[in-house]
């Protein structure tokens, strides 16, 4: 697909069907997000792919609180991402320059994961609401770890909506703020 043409189809889903996600999909879009770049190449990430349908509800309902993510029960795949420790160069410059690097080269591997479904017509949806506290223990993920983020996955029932944006001169500008 076209890259500008994935770019608009990619979108938050929040309606799937009941269809089962190919393995072979699923294991490309980690693929994708393996080779993102990161930070002195620490690659500080951890992708835990949740295709058990008992376990995917239990994920579910870490996720549906406060009226937020009740499409999570209908996902026939949901992806947990851990935030692993850095390598020692990233960590001592996330310290310097005061930026926490890991955040950002997890963000940029969720949208290559997120980008590689979309061209594989699949949907995802990230969700950053949920009870972690609940999602690590019931995942194994250690408590010194952080799980910021969920992926939805699956089969996306909804149509491609345009996307409602700020005008390009609000979010860039040249040479100056």
């Amino acid at each position: 697909m076209d890259f500008a043409e994935l770019v608009k189809k990619r979108q938050s889903d929040r309606k799937y069907a009941a269809t089962p996600v190919d393995a072979t999909k699923i294991a490309q879009c980690i693929e994708s997000a393996r080779l993102s770049p990161s930070s002195n190449n620490s690659q500080p990430w951890k992708f835990i792919v949740i295709d058990e349908p008992v376990l995917i509800e239990q994920v579910a309902q870490c996720a549906d609180s406060l009226g937020m993510n009740k499409f999570t029960h209908q996902a026939p795949v949901m992806v947990a991402v851990v935030i692993e420790r850095q390598n020692l160069l990233s960590t001592a410059g996330s310290l310097v320059q005061q930026k926490d690097y890991s955040l950002i080269d997890v963000g940029i591997a969720v949208n290559q994961f997120c980008l590689q479904a979309a061209d594989l017509g699949l949907g995802t949806c990230i969700i950053g609401w949920f009870d972690e506290k609940k999602l690590k223990k019931l995942l194994g993920v250690p408590r010194s770890l952080r799980l910021p983020l969920l992926i939805s996955l699956g089969h996306s029932e909804a149509s491609t909506r345009a996307k409602v944006r700020k005008p390009t001169e609000k979010m860039s500008s040249r040479n100056r703020y």
